[in-house]
């Protein structure tokens, strides 16, 4: 009579290991690359500066804006004022008028 006897197999001891080490794989690869890791913070944080120094730029400009608006406000501007700065922003002059151009000083 004739028995088979089977050898045991040490791979069944290393599929647990490798299943864990691959699914570790997975989450640390996208802690790291993924679309909330952290690069992904970082550049985050580098497009928020970016963001930030432009807003304070436009704060900037939005204050000069208001500056210059505030004068014309209220009826403070003058008749005169507005009559000069309508002509020389539309380069017109009365017929009888002489137009001297001169070149602006720099401070």
């Amino acid at each position: 009579m004739w028995t088979r006897h089977h050898k045991r197999r040490n791979t069944g001891r290393l599929i647990v290991p490798a299943i864990t080490a691959v699914v570790l794989s997975y989450f640390g690869f996208h802690a790291y690359q993924g679309t909330y890791g952290l690069n992904a913070k970082d550049r985050l944080e580098a497009r928020v500066a970016t963001l930030e120094a432009e807003l304070d730029g436009l704060r900037e400009t939005r204050g000069k804006l208001e500056e210059r608006l505030s004068l014309l406000a209220g009826g403070t501007i003058e008749k005169d004022m507005l009559d000069e700065q309508a002509r020389r922003s539309l380069n017109f002059a009365k017929e009888n008028e002489i137009v001297i151009f001169r070149r602006p000083t720099a401070y």
